[in-house]
C-alpha cells in the first residue's frame, strides 16, 4: 500500500512563506507524476503543482511564480515551496500521486494565511 505523508503546514502572515513536504513509501520515480492539490471550505479540490517522473512541472496561473514543486529522490520526498502567500491560499493541501493507474492521496495539511 502506497503511503503519502504530508508535513509543513501552519499559520503564516500574508506575504510569508511555507514549505510543504510529502514523504512516500515508494521511490518517487515509480510514479507517473506527483503533485499538490488544495481544497478550501466549500470549494472543489484544485491542482496547484505537479511534477512528472521526467521532471516536467506545471502550475495553474493562480500560483505560477509563487509556488515551486521539487523532489529529493534520495529521500523519496516531494516539496512545495510557497512564497508570497495570500489569504486566498488558505486551504487544506493534499499530496497526490499516480502510479499504475491508481491515485493516491495524503491525509492533508492545513495552510492558513492570515494577519
Amino acid at each position: 500500500q502506497v503511503q503519502l505523508v504530508e508535513s509543513g503546514g501552519g499559520l503564516v502572515q500574508p506575504g510569508g512563506s511555507l514549505r510543504l513536504s510529502c514523504a512516500t513509501s515508494e521511490t518517487i520515480f515509480s510514479f507517473y507524476f506527483m503533485g499538490w492539490y488544495r481544497q478550501a471550505p466549500g470549494q472543489q479540490r484544485e491542482l496547484v503543482a505537479r511534477i512528472t517522473n521526467g521532471g516536467s512541472t506545471m502550475y495553474p496561473d493562480s500560483v505560477k511564480g509563487r509556488f515551486t514543486i521539487s523532489r529529493d529522490s534520495a529521500k523519496n520526498t516531494v516539496y512545495l515551496q510557497m512564497n508570497g502567500l495570500r489569504p486566498q491560499d488558505t486551504a487544506v493541501y493534499f499530496c497526490h500521486a499516480l502510479i499504475g493507474g491508481t491515485n493516491y492521496w495524503g491525509q492533508g495539511t492545513q495552510v492558513t494565511v492570515s494577519s
